[in-house]
């Protein structure tokens, strides 16, 4: 073989070699790219969900919240009740008392 034609040779295929290494790169560059997506993707999921998962857990946490509040409203209600007939058992022996007194002062005065 001439020498041209070994040169000739030689350049083809460097040129055939750059061209596999530029598409090599261009593959490259595309699955990083693919890869980028993809875990985009990924974290936008896993964004969603975690948001998502937070929306039951404060929903269930405002109904346990309500259910703990309506209990404690209802025990409040009921020591009121409680406290109102306590009182209202004992109003006529204190006005009956306070009558005494107020009539013992008085017959003290006379």
């Amino acid at each position: 073989m001439a020498r041209p034609e070994v040169l000739d040779r030689l350049k083809e295929a460097e040129r055939e070699a750059d061209e596999i290494v530029a598409e090599a790169e261009r593959e490259r560059e595309e699955r990083v790219e693919e890869a980028r997506r993809e875990a985009d993707e990924i974290r936008e999921e896993a964004r969603e969900e975690a948001e998502q998962l937070t929306e039951e857990r404060l929903t269930e946490a405002r109904e346990e919240i309500e259910v703990d509040r309506e209990e404690i409203l209802e025990e409040g209600r009921t020591e009121r009740e409680q406290l109102e007939a306590r009182a209202a058992e004992r109003r006529d022996a204190v006005v009956e008392s306070v009558v005494e007194r107020f009539e013992e002062a008085v017959d003290a005065q006379t």
